[in-house]
């Protein structure tokens, strides 16, 4: 009887001594893992950002960015200012790219972070903005470069969770392609970009209307795009005005 409950307990310390090493090493690969997911996340930051204004390996019809062996590299080629807007002040913020914009949105006015990127290429200023919104079913987000006259010159969508072959086509190139150009000025009112259904502009060959066209059954992902753009990019205005005095 005595040998019986001597086994059961060495079974149970040795259950127990188990339970102890798997969680500690779950533990240590989770935390050996973390820089690396931090760094893949702050590359394909950096990738977003020079995608916006057209820093990219693109060939006709597909979507490729700057590898992550040479991103650092052309991403200080490229941005020369980050900036970071305050209650009604801009500071330079070397880590500007990190904030979290779906947070920062959340805020009352007065507390919020909002980064704010200026690139140089080719001799031509860019002012990168970073978008959030919601879609159909989740978070879409992105990026939009404006040159000193306010006109885009590039964007990158991307979205969590939006439908395979409708919504998801936000970040497709030939959608994104189609904002190139826009105005989102009128005189010197902010006028926006609309995701416009039945828009009669299917090459998208009219710039100053604000309009791009919709994607084929995806109206409410469209709209979540058209709010997500008008609904940030305005905030910005004002500061881009100033900086470029």
């Amino acid at each position: 009887m005595m040998a019986n409950t001597d086994k059961n307990s060495y079974t149970i310390i040795f259950a127990v001594v188990m339970v102890l090493v798997v969680g500690a090493l779950l533990a240590f690969t989770a935390s050996s893992l973390k820089p690396t997911i931090t760094e893949n996340e702050r590359f394909e930051k950096q990738q977003n950002i020079l995608y916006a204004m057209g820093v990219n390996e693109n060939v006709e019809g597909s979507v490729n960015f700057i590898p992550t062996s040479e991103v650092e590299a052309e991403f200080s080629k490229y941005i020369k200012e980050q900036l970071v807007i305050q209650n009604g002040q801009v500071t330079k913020d070397s880590s500007a790219y990190l904030i979290d914009l779906k947070g920062e949105l959340a805020k009352d006015m007065s507390e919020r972070r909002l980064p704010l990127f200026v690139g140089e290429k080719e001799g031509k200023d860019y002012y990168i903005i970073p978008l959030y919104g919601k879609g159909l079913w989740d978070a879409i987000w992105g990026f939009v470069a404006l040159d000193a006259d306010y006109v885009v010159q590039g964007v990158y969508f991307d979205h969590k969770g939006e439908t395979p072959g409708l919504g998801a086509n936000i970040k497709e190139r030939y959608f994104m392609d189609d904002f190139t150009g826009e105005e989102i000025m009128s005189g010197t009112q902010y006028e926006g970009i609309t995701v416009a259904k039945g828009n009669n502009d299917p090459l998208n060959e009219r710039k100053d209307d604000g309009k791009v066209d919709a994607l084929a059954g995806a109206t409410i992902t469209g709209n979540g795009v058209t709010a997500m753009i008008n609904s940030t990019v305005k905030l910005y205005i004002p500061y881009i005005k100033d900086l470029k005095l």
